[in-house]
């Protein structure tokens, strides 16, 4: 019954999430923008699309760390990178080509290796 609870409450929040990212990108995207939404398909995108937006997911197989040439082109107004950049050894490169006027990243604030990067002299404790 436990894991039933928890994965409810996992669900719930993604819900919220994804909401609140869509309430932030609404104010800043037409909905006749085309986007470029790095990943695989997602929640997120599936919401933009029902809203009306013009979404293209990167393919499944796609290696960004490698293959980046998909945001070279002025095929794209909007560039979103949410929670995706933080799996790439270097992500630099793809940051770099893309061509997009807009571009609207998130990456997780807690990582297993986050700690490593705070110091004593931190003040966000």
């Amino acid at each position: 019954m436990k894991k039933k609870e928890n994965q409810s409450i996992y669900a719930t929040n993604h819900k919220i999430r994804f909401r609140r990212t869509f309430d932030f990108i609404e104010d800043l995207v037409q909905p006749s923008d085309r986007i470029l939404d790095l990943g695989p398909i997602n929640q997120l995108a599936k919401l933009m699309k029902d809203k009306g937006y013009e979404v293209k997911n990167t393919p499944e197989k796609l290696d960004l760390d490698y293959d980046y040439g998909i945001v070279k082109g002025n095929n794209y107004d909007v560039v979103t990178a949410f929670e995706i950049l933080e799996h790439l050894v270097s992500p630099f490169p793809l940051l770099k080509n893309i061509k997009a006027t807009k571009l609207f990243v998130s990456v997780p604030l807690k990582l297993w290796f986050s700690n490593a990067y705070w110091n004593e002299d931190d003040p966000f404790d």
